[in-house]
């Protein structure tokens, strides 16, 4: 959040590789290099959300992840989830350490994968999207919900 309140939607459109990977450096974050990397090849995606509009409303939200993974360099499955919920959509979840660990620790996975292949995603989301239908919230009020549980704190 600090990088982003620093870059804001202008730094991020327009500085240079060199700026923005020194704002994310000097704010502590690892593989600076790669972010502004990732950063700058994304700007060919400046329309991302009619993009997204449009695949969604065509095919629905796993497909409109899917573009993401394969289109935007950098973006897996757990960012591209993000990226979804950050533009309104709800379904998917958003598998990051906290939730994962949460799910080990009641029972819910063996093991918290080392890493996070497209098909372990999908497996722990089928069981996490199993999880919020019976508890009757979306997957967003679910994973919001956990991060409450595990870190005490709610970002947005």
């Amino acid at each position: 959040l600090k990088i982003q309140d620093e870059l804001k939607a202008k730094g991020f459109c327009e500085y240079s590789h060199d700026l923005i990977r020194e704002t994310i450096r000097k704010n502590k974050h690892r593989f600076h290099n790669n972010k502004a990397n990732y950063i700058v090849s994304a700007r060919v995606h400046i329309n991302i959300k009619d993009k997204i509009k449009k695949i969604t409303k065509q095919k629905g939200e796993h497909e409109a992840r899917e573009w993401l993974v394969k289109n935007v360099k950098g973006l897996g499955y757990k960012e591209a989830s993000h990226f979804l919920r950050n533009v309104g959509y709800k379904s998917l979840a958003i598998l990051d350490r906290h939730i994962l660990s949460l799910m080990e620790e009641s029972g819910f996975i063996k093991e918290k994968p080392k890493t996070l292949n497209k098909k372990n995603y999908f497996e722990i989301e089928e069981i996490f999207k199993k999880i919020a239908e019976i508890l009757k919230m979306s997957c967003a009020e679910l994973d919001l919900y956990m991060w409450y549980m595990k870190t005490g704190e709610v970002l947005k």
